[in-house]
This record gives C-alpha cells, structure tokens and sequence, in this order.
C-alpha cells in the first residue's frame, strides 16, 4: 500500500514537470520531455502498478479470510475509498499514456489540485481505519472537506509566490 501511494504521489508531481517542460525553448524542451517520459514509464510500470495489483490482491485475501469485515458501516465506506482510489489511479493512466504521446491537456495548476487526491483519500482511509466507527466517519468527511480546503489555499498561496518568483 505505501509503495502504491508512493507512485500516486509521485506521478501527478512528474506530469506537473512535464507540462512545464513543454514551455520551455528548445533544446531543452525535448532533453527534459523525453527524460520525464522515461522517468514517469519506469515510476508507473515498475512501482505504481505492481504495487496497486498486489495490494487489491492482499486486500481481497484478507477479506475472504476474515469475510465478516465487510458488514460493518466503517469497512464499507472504507471500500467505497477504495474504489475512489481505483479511479483515481485509472485516471492518472490516461493522463500518463497521454503525457507518453506528447499530448497536453490540463495546465500545471490544474495538475497540483490533482496532485492532492491521493492524500485526501489516504487520509480518508487511514481515518476510517482508525477509527472503526459508523458515526465518526461523519466527522471524518468533515476533517477531509477541511483538510481539501486547507490544501487548496496552500496551492493558491503557492501560486501566487511563483508568480512573483519564478525560480520557486
């Protein structure tokens, strides 16, 4: 599971680079495309994607072990994070195959909102986990709507002093 929300943190970071790169004058445009193409390959199909396939593997085990889990409210919304997870990894392999092919369709802004989707549902999850309770995870949607918007301002403020230095 870490190794898989490493390569979900890392990814979204590596296409921000991407994007940039694309702006830049040749040669250096095509001298850093190309090695963040490599990067970004060798990141997916050697770390991210394992890792997903092995941790749904251990994760359906563990559950046809101990089948009772998945009656209790905190497991079910817990997997109902899970499968905001799968998404958001399928996701982030549409915009890779795209960045592949030198095609750019979201700005770099938009890349580091996006950026932040693995850490609110890996927040979310650990919550839950911690917590194992049907009504906390009331208050645990509440911390991660806040937490969303805590990062939000924190890209908005990050923004705004890259706009006044550029080498940040």
């Amino acid at each position: 599971m870490v190794t898989w929300f490493a390569g979900l943190f890392y990814i979204p970071r590596l296409f921000i680079y991407h994007i940039e790169a694309a702006q830049k004058a040749s040669p250096e445009r095509e001298i850093l495309t190309v090695q963040l193409q490599l990067m970004t390959k060798r990141l997916w199909n050697i770390i991210t994607w394992p890792s997903a396939i092995l941790c749904t593997f251990f994760a359906l085990w563990l559950l046809h072990l101990n089948s009772g889990l998945i009656y209790q409210p905190w497991m079910q919304v817990k997997l109902g994070f899970v499968v905001l997870l799968i998404v958001y990894h399928m996701k982030n392999h549409v915009m890779y195959k795209q960045l592949q092919r030198n095609e750019i369709k979201y700005s770099s802004n938009y890349m580091r909102i996006w950026n932040e989707g693995a850490t609110l549902i890996l927040f979310a999850v650990i919550f839950l986990v911690v917590l194992k309770s049907a009504v906390n995870w009331i208050y645990g949607v509440v911390g991660i709507v806040l937490l969303g918007i805590l990062l939000m301002l924190g890209i908005k403020l990050y923004k705004r002093i890259r706009n006044k230095n550029p080498e940040a």
